[in-house]
């Protein structure tokens, strides 16, 4: 699976640890930025890379990290057919993917160590979507996700 990742300048650091965590897995990591720690890239510079690269279908997961995770979200998800929340614990992140079918995770730095962010990343990647679901429940995930593309494409 070929994931982006991308980061504001203060979040360099658990980009790092977490693109280097990816590739030991064998994930295929595209790095959008920030490049260094004095390149002076912003959340919304980084978010609109991570969505945009989702949207052109250059990767299929992305990762988006700024402070908290929320900003970065919230610039992903203006972006038609990116979908992604910030998760401040494991559990959230394994979630998303698995009953949200988010493609994108968002994360904070300084709310998530380095080792919780590496764990939150693959839980996030190795989801797959209803996977593992009894018929109703994978068909009512279907239709919720329907509806959100429904209220997308209206507005």
């Amino acid at each position: 699976m070929k994931v982006v990742i991308g980061s504001e300048t203060s979040s360099f650091a658990l980009k790092e640890a977490i693109k280097a965590h990816l590739i030991g897995l064998g994930y295929e990591v595209l790095d959008v930025g920030c490049l260094d720690v004095n390149d002076g890239t912003l959340y919304y510079e980084s978010s609109s890379r991570v969505a945009e690269a989702i949207q052109q279908g250059v990767a299929e997961r992305g990762i988006t990290i700024c402070g908290t995770g929320a900003g970065a979200s919230l610039i992903a998800n203006k972006h038609k057919g990116v979908y992604c929340v910030a998760c401040e614990s494991v559990f959230t992140a394994e979630k998303i993917s698995l009953i949200n079918n988010a493609n994108v995770l968002g994360l904070g730095s300084r709310v998530v160590s380095f080792d919780m962010g590496c764990e939150m990343a693959e839980k996030f990647l190795a989801g797959k979507w209803c996977d593992g679901f009894a018929t109703e429940r994978r068909l009512n995930n279907e239709r919720g996700y329907a509806k959100m593309q429904e209220i997308e494409n209206n507005q």
